[in-house]
């Protein structure tokens, strides 16, 4: 992500960043690969708002067509404004992704998936449990 642009989301998601937990977003290993984890189980709009915000700076840091990321909505809760931010942020990963794997969307109303999916023209493939959720990442 260029520089520039990096400057003006910073400004226009400022208020949106206090009191972030960005232990939350963290590089986990699997089988010797490097993964993205993007753990926002359990959170509330706000919460899910707040680290969204934060996940291309982790990515767009990355060579382009190398991250793993998985995501993981297990028991988040979701507003508009959650499925905006999601949809943005997932725009600018997409260059840097070689894939990505969601877990627990179940608790995502499908509009905002298919919304999000659509929005970012990416495939946002779905898993059950972490655990398959990595298998399929890692494979080549």
């Amino acid at each position: 992500m260029p520089a520039w642009l990096k400057r003006i989301l910073a400004l226009l998601w400022a208020p949106t960043l206090r009191g972030v937990d960005e232990s939350r977003i963290r590089f986990i290993s699997h089988l010797g690969k490097k993964i993205l984890l993007v753990d926002v189980s359990n959170c509330s709009a706000a919460e899910l708002q707040r680290l969204a915000v934060l996940v291309p700076e982790y990515v767009t840091t990355e060579p382009k067509g190398s991250v793993l990321l998985l995501a993981d909505f297990t028991g988040a809760q979701f507003d508009r404004e959650a499925a905006l931010r999601l949809k943005e942020t997932t725009v600018f990963d997409r260059p840097h992704l070689k894939r990505s794997a969601w877990v627990g969307v179940e608790s995502m109303p499908r509009v905002f998936y298919e919304n999000i999916k659509s929005f970012s023209q990416r495939e946002l493939p779905t898993f059950k449990t972490r655990e398959e959720a990595m298998e399929w990442l890692v494979k080549e």
